[in-house]
């Protein structure tokens, strides 16, 4: 079972539910092969022929990632091998995919983020590379971040410990330490760095908590806490601990006001209610 936030409207625990998107998928996958004649075979190979959901975004991300001597087979079958050894990454890939349709208005269907979106991929290969990491393949987990830095222009150690209902929002130049961790339901948009201060080794990198929104181009730097429900705003560079509920924006950020919801990262509420 996932993890989970009260009130998040984008969690899906049940196998039924499960079910009902993959299943959306198909049928956005379908509808387009019978619209689209240029991408059926794209289509068909990325998802009709596919049993279900992790599947498919294995099959998808291996022919992105492919490269000279790492075939996109190779890569399937060690992202297969991934799923075996975290079987909650499935779970957590469900959340992820609710999540960016729930939140991101330029996703109309279920099937958009799973074959074109560049920051949902590069998150799901996160969730592989974590997986791989973990399990002792270091080597083949640092040559998908890589890849995927090279591919997706997003940059994620892959020891970076990443809840679930995340959504990475354009991913372009988002950047992400080693001794990060992020929690559930957050968003993240472009150009976003989760960095260290360059003088410290060790646990140098944020610590981000449930259903935080960071807003493009913010420079988070140095072991601190970003508290459940905070709102970092568009170009804010945070060097200190933000509390909880508030908004902080500026160079370097302060904060100036409460967060208008409790988490804005899950409905991408970017407005500010006044200080008491």
């Amino acid at each position: 079972m996932v993890m989970s936030v009260a009130n998040s409207p984008a969690v899906i625990e049940t196998p039924l539910n499960k079910d009902a998107l993959w299943q959306r998928v198909r049928a956005g996958a379908q509808n387009i092969a019978d619209a689209e004649p240029l991408l059926v075979d794209f289509v068909t190979d990325s998802v009709l022929e596919r049993d279900n959901l992790e599947e498919a975004l294995a099959f998808i991300l291996a022919n992105r990632l492919r490269h000279a001597g790492v075939s996109a087979e190779l890569s399937r079958k060690a992202f297969c091998e991934a799923l075996k050894i975290e079987p909650d990454i499935a779970d957590a890939m469900r959340v992820d995919l609710a999540a960016t349709v729930e939140r991101d208005p330029a996703s109309h269907r279920a099937i958009e983020p799973v074959l074109y979106f560049k920051g949902f991929h590069a998150l799901q290969t996160h969730r592989f590379a974590h997986a791989m990491y973990n399990s002792g393949r270091k080597d083949f987990a640092l040559y998908l971040q890589s890849r995927s830095s090279q591919v997706y222009q997003v940059d994620i150690h892959p020891a970076v410990k990443v809840g679930c209902g995340v959504m990475l929002d354009h991913g372009t130049g988002i950047v992400i330490g080693e001794t990060a961790t992020i929690g559930d339901h957050v968003s993240i948009l472009q150009g976003v760095t989760l960095g260290g201060t360059g003088k410290e080794e060790g646990d140098r990198h944020p610590k981000v908590g449930n259903g935080v929104l960071i807003g493009a181009g913010a420079k988070i730097l140095g072991n601190i806490n970003i508290g459940h429900g905070s709102l970092v705003a568009a170009g804010s560079v945070v060097l200190k601990d933000v509390p909880s509920h508030t908004t902080v924006a500026g160079v370097p950020a302060k904060v100036i006001g409460k967060t208008s919801c409790s988490e804005p990262g899950c409905v991408m509420d970017q407005m500010v209610a006044p200080l008491e």
